[in-house]
């Protein structure tokens, strides 16, 4: 067993502490990874503080991981000691479903394995990247490229893939309308590859205070949804919604922007239901979706694109001890844009 340093968290309403964790032996097509930076991704909070339903704790949260290989398994042939490497939301899955197949590895039908807060195929609970090391099978990480230093690669494997993957899959690009609902960790992300896409960028943000940001970011317009006005002004204009946003909102104000055949997808997660009338979808031909962050072979395709683009998060590098008051921020909106964790800080 390898064991590694790790901050977990003991309860809901528990602060984060110093603890020591194991790591399985190595299999035959595992990887172990020294891990340099992890991001603070807002699931880590929900999955923390128990909003999501019960959770084993203690729990080491954490998957945005960026690190380096430091050992092989006997039969692993995609990555040798020294690779520049990452990993996401999910360490597992059966490999055997029809989903799986298709390389959507994130909605096996058997369940994926989580990176932390879940059960490994080992019958062990997963552990996550607030750690100094982590123990994955090779089909399960990624490569970041040359160009993306690691820090600033971390977010791109949860925030970078949750909003490539439904701008991807809805054909973002020249000729669409896309409207990005909040600015934070995700809808920064889906702002800049929106853009890079070639799509018509618009954030749709409850006040104006970050628009000079946006509009670096590669957004075309910007407005406040506080403002009444702004929802008259662009009813039936989009093609495509990406909902960032991690509380409870006003679906079907939303729904009133798609033009025909426009889709709103969420990819931020509230922890209470949400609701909608239905006429918003029925009288245009709208559809309202929801979306997980992609496979293994999109992840990749993803870190590849961000590196041709020059597609990098805007990060605040915190230490170990500081993971406490970053939620806190988190939960303020006092983050531009993602706080990434030091872990030599450990």
């Amino acid at each position: 067993m390898i064991t590694a340093k790790a901050r977990a968290v003991d309860g809901p309403d528990k602060q984060f502490r110093a603890a020591e964790i194991k790591r399985r032996d190595l299999d035959l097509h595992d990887v172990l990874i020294e891990i340099k930076f992890a991001g603070i991704c807002h699931s880590d909070i929900h999955t923390a503080h128990g909003e999501w339903g019960p959770v084993n704790y203690p729990l080491v949260p954490g998957h945005e991981i960026a690190g380096i290989i430091t050992e092989v398994g006997a039969e692993v042939t995609k990555y040798k000691v020294g690779d520049r490497v990452g990993v996401g939301c999910m360490v597992d899955s059966c490999g055997d479903c029809e989903n799986c197949h298709k390389g959507e590895e994130q909605y096996c039908l058997n369940g994926n394995v989580p990176t932390y807060a879940g059960v490994d195929k080992y019958g062990e609970p997963t552990q996550g990247g607030y750690s100094t090391h982590i123990v994955v099978t090779e089909n399960f990480v990624v490569r970041i490229p040359d160009s993306i230093e690691l820090d600033a690669a971390a977010p791109l494997l949860c925030a970078g893939i949750t909003t490539y993957s439904p701008l991807n899959h809805w054909g973002a690009g020249p000729g669409k309308k896309v409207a990005v609902v909040g600015l934070g960790g995700l809808g920064h992300m889906a702002v800049k590859i929106a853009h890079a896409m070639g799509a018509e960028v618009t954030v749709l943000s409850q006040t104006l205070s970050k628009k000079e940001d946006g509009l670096q970011f590669g957004a075309d317009h910007y407005y406040a949804t506080s403002n009444p006005e702004t929802f008259e002004k662009l009813a039936g204009t989009f093609d495509l919604i990406i909902n960032t946003v991690s509380a409870k909102i006003d679906i079907s104000a939303y729904l009133s922007l798609l033009a025909l055949d426009g889709t709103l997808v969420n990819v931020g997660a509230p922890a209470e239901p949400l609701s909608l009338n239905v006429f918003s979808l029925i009288g245009h031909r709208r559809s309202f979706a929801g979306s997980m962050i992609g496979g293994i072979r999109e992840t990749q395709e993803m870190l590849n694109f961000c590196a041709e683009h020059n597609i990098v998060p805007n990060i605040e590098v915190i230490s170990a001890d500081q993971i406490d008051e970053a939620y806190k921020r988190v939960l303020a909106s006092d983050v531009k844009y993602r706080f990434v964790i030091d872990i030599s800080t450990m």
